[in-house]
């Protein structure tokens, strides 16, 4: 069996949305003869609150090693753990590539300075290495172009480091293609040494199996049988704002047509840990929907307990950005919940693919160049959708169609592409 070391700075029982790539890469790349070395960081500086129920689903036995890293200072200067542990995991991980016989290194990103031990590590070794982009690295956030401003430094030293990051790489992965294709084009290098290769999060299935073992119920709010509870769960992007207020503006100009709906934002909040951090709530207030059909709930909860607000919802309510890289792994949950889903997607987003293949869900598509058209067609969208659901039976759902999306199809994916990798030796 060969082996692999994913150098993660976050996992279990970190309670960030990104731990579950590497998680369940971990969990089944033994089943394709790939042995995961997991470097982490000790979560004793981690800033986030802790998930030991997250931690309860790593696989008996898996190796985790873990590193120290520098703590927060106060005033709060560098946050970043990948920066804070960055000499520490890079002082492993050549510790490990060498007495572990490691076959291969593989860096999800963010925290992206930690791209660097990659090259750092082949130039030492020898050793192949890959860079997987949960999120883009060279990206124009909202505020980027305010001239030295945090955002624009930010995009400024991201178009200098990566191009060092990937410049040896043997292997660049992603959520979707989009995530990597920016790479593709600022080095063109790289079309003659690297793989690429996309890959969704993927489902996992005994995630939702797990939960019934917790005993534990939804206490966010309570179960209303005169409302149609949709819940939305996760953090919201940047250019996911201005879909949503066409929503609230349809929801707002027909309140008739959803005074029966209710809409609950779970860990949408600017802060994971900062339960009055709203950020749906000003735009809900705008539109006259607060606490009526719209309610928030900012801070990040523990992963399980999300799919416990999701098993007790009627429906998923997911909402998509302006940007198509982005394809939300809240739709593989959405699906496994067997509730059905109410989607609003870019138009190029592969994960309408996925609701649509299946049928577990009725979508809008977003055209970033006719936003103004949201707020016309979610009334009718929401018709269809209440139709749909008043008769959606989950075992109508085309399981075996999702079967592609699963978690283990997906790292399936990583691994015959890791064997490619080593082949072109």
């Amino acid at each position: 069996m060969r082996k692999i070391l994913i150098i993660t700075p976050h996992y279990p029982p970190s309670n960030l949305a990104a731990v579950h790539r590497s998680r369940l890469f971990a969990q089944h790349l033994p089943s394709f003869n790939w042995e995961p070395v997991i470097l982490t960081v000790d979560e004793k500086f981690y800033e986030e609150t802790l998930d030991w129920n997250l931690h309860e689903l790593l696989p008996v036995g898996q190796h985790i090693e873990k590193v120290p890293a520098f703590k927060v200072t106060k005033p709060r200067l560098i946050g970043d753990i990948g920066l804070r542990a960055f000499f520490q995991l890079r002082k492993r991980a050549l510790e490990l590539v060498k007495s572990e016989k490691i076959d291969f290194v593989y860096i999800p990103i963010p925290a992206f300075y930690v791209s660097l031990i990659g090259p750092y590590l082949h130039r030492k070794t020898g050793i192949k290495y890959g860079i997987d982009y949960i999120d883009p690295w060279v990206h124009n956030f909202p505020g980027s172009e305010r001239v030295f401003s945090r955002h624009w430094f930010s995009t400024k030293l991201a178009k200098f480091l990566e191009p060092k990051a990937v410049k040896n790489a043997s292997l660049i992965t992603g959520c979707s293609e989009g995530y990597y294709k920016g790479v593709q084009q600022r080095n063109p290098a790289l079309a003659k040494s690297c793989l690429f290769g996309a890959m969704p999060y993927g489902g996992e299935t005994d995630d939702h199996r797990h939960v019934s073992d917790l005993g534990t119920e939804p206490y966010l709010f309570a179960k209303n049988k005169e409302k149609f509870q949709f819940v939305y769960a996760g953090a919201m992007l940047p250019k996911a704002y201005e879909p949503l207020e066409e929503i609230f503006k349809a929801i707002g100009s027909d309140k008739k047509l959803f005074e029966q709906a209710e809409f609950h934002f779970i860990g949408t909040g600017k802060r994971p840990n900062d339960p009055e951090s709203y950020n749906i709530r000003p735009l809900a207030e705008k539109y006259g929907l607060w606490q009526h059909i719209v309610f928030e709930y900012p801070a990040r909860i523990p992963y399980l307990d999300v799919l416990i607000h999701l098993n007790a919802a009627d429906g998923i309510f997911i909402l998509g950005s302006t940007e198509p890289h982005y394809t939300p792994s809240k739709v593989f949950q959405g699906v496994l919940s067997k509730k059905p889903i109410l989607a609003v997607l870019h138009k190029d987003s592969t994960a309408l693919n996925v609701i649509r293949e299946t049928g577990a869900g009725i979508s809008l598509s977003i055209d970033p160049e006719k936003i103004s058209t949201i707020a016309d067609a979610f009334p009718g969208v929401f018709k269809s959708y209440l139709q749909f659901a008043q008769n959606f039976d989950p075992a109508s759902v085309k399981m075996d169609l999702f079967e592609q999306y699963s978690a283990k199809s997906v790292t399936r994916t990583l691994a015959a592409l890791l064997d490619e990798t080593i082949k072109l030796s």
